[in-house]
Parts: structure tokens; sequence; C-alpha cells
């Protein structure tokens, strides 16, 4: 699936600046699309906009050349994917229960699952490693499990494209790059995977191209040496920072600098 935004201005009522200031981006299928930026920046109103959720002040956002309002919501959910910083869970439910949500979209009234989606179920659970956790409310787990089960929902709606926001927020060092593998992967077979995120670095490793936001406006984009440069950074940031290639993959990696009159 190709996401386009052209020109997208969002206002929120009190806020003296557009929350987002006109942002354009394209993302062809099988991408990894990462948009970094500060706190305030505008990453988690962009995935609103892409998403038909946020109304926009001017400007469009298409999804496979289809405006993002003009699909209905069982269409939509049967393509796009989506993960938000965070949801209430307003009723008691296991792991499996809450991956299965992922597969409504693909069912009929007052029918159950079917081996489709028995094994999507599976194969979600597995992907992100909450097979085990299956049988386990929900409200008993820890931020990082409940991160996985939230990611193996969304995958097991099995869409053509994946929208992240700090999908990696809570998880340890190896379950990090599980999913950031994983998401490479599904990009890899076609998927088109936008990942909003604060892992500078990290994430550099994975992505194909990157947008950098700094007070609702383009910073910088697009692929991650163009993107992650210590200056661009200090600036966006406030910050200075370090720069430099990883030994293996090349990608740049960063690291804060010490100011010792802060």
């Amino acid at each position: 699936m190709k996401i386009e935004a052209v020109g997208v201005v969002v206002r929120y009522p009190g806020l003296g600046r557009p929350a987002l200031d006109d942002v354009s981006i394209e993302v062809p299928p099988g991408t990894l699309y990462a948009v970094l930026g500060p706190n305030g920046s505008g990453k988690s109103t962009l995935m609103r906009a892409l998403l038909g959720i946020s109304p926009l002040t001017s400007g469009h956002v298409t999804l496979d050349g289809r405006s993002a309002g003009g699909w209905n919501r069982r269409e939509r959910a049967r393509s796009v994917g989506a993960v938000p910083q965070s949801e209430a869970i307003a009723f008691p439910l296991t792991v499996r229960e809450m991956v299965a949500m992922g597969r409504y979209p693909y069912l009929a009234a007052l029918a159950g699952e079917s081996a489709v989606d028995r094994a999507a179920i599976a194969r979600a659970l597995q992907g992100c490693d909450v097979a085990d956790l299956a049988d386990r409310d929900v409200s008993t787990l820890s931020g990082g499990e409940l991160q996985r089960a939230r990611i193996a929902r969304a995958l097991a709606q099995e869409p053509r494209a994946l929208v992240l926001d700090e999908p990696t927020a809570s998880l340890d060092i190896r379950h990090e790059m599980g999913i950031l593998e994983l998401l490479r992967s599904s990009a890899d077979e076609g998927m088109t995977v936008i990942l909003i995120t604060h892992g500078l670095g990290t994430v550099a490793q994975f992505a194909d191209k990157m947008l950098l936001l700094s007070r609702g406006k383009v910073a910088a984009e697009g692929v991650p040496t163009d993107v992650i440069r210590e200056d661009v950074l200090a600036d966006v940031y406030g910050w200075p920072v370090s720069v430099h290639s990883d030994p293996e993959s090349g990608a740049p990696r960063v690291t804060p600098r010490r100011v010792a009159s802060f």
C-alpha cells in the first residue's frame, strides 16, 4: 500500500502554532519509514492524520490513491493496522483474546474463527514472543509484555500497511530488536511500515527512510545518513550529540554528549 501526505496542516484549538505545518511524505509499499522528533513535534498527530482520524486544516492524505477519510472502517481495518502509543483496556481478556481482535474485520456476523483466522493469530503470537502468555489476563502483564501483545493484535490483521507509535517503548533489548527485525521482515515481504519512535540510532539500522519533525515542520527527510547528522540533531533536540557509523551495518549511531554546565 502506498501512503502519501501532501501539504498536511493540522491545527488544534488553543495551540498557537499548527501541530503539523505543511508536512508531505510518500511511502511506497515495502518501505520501513521511521518518523522521529522531540516531544510535541507532531509525530502522533501525523499518525492520526495518516489514519484519517485527525481532521486536516489543509492538505490531503491518500492510501493507495484514495482519500484516507474515504475508507469505511471495515475495509480500512483489513488494509491498515495501527498500534497507538497507549490505550485503555476496558474489560478483562486474555492475551489470545486481545490478539484475536485483529481478526474481527474478517469475521461475518455471529461467525466463529476459521482455520485461516487461527493460523494468523498463532503466527502473530509467535512472532511477537507472546505465545507462552496466551492464557494470561492482559491486566497481569508487564508494560513490555502488553506492548508485544498489542503489536501481535495488529499483525494478526495481516494488513498491507502498519502504522505504529512508539512500539518498542517498555521493551528490553532482546524484544526491541526482535520487534524491529519482525517489522523489517514484514516490509521486505511488501508491507508498508511507518514507525514513530524516539530511538534515533537503533531504528536507523532498519529504516529505509526517515522523517525528522520539529515543532510540526519537516526538519530533515531521507535515508538515515541524511537525517542522523550531528548538526541537524543538535539543532532540533537542543542537545549536542556524536554520530558515528556502526562497524557492522554502517548505519549511523547516536551518543548524547555530557554538558558540564547543565
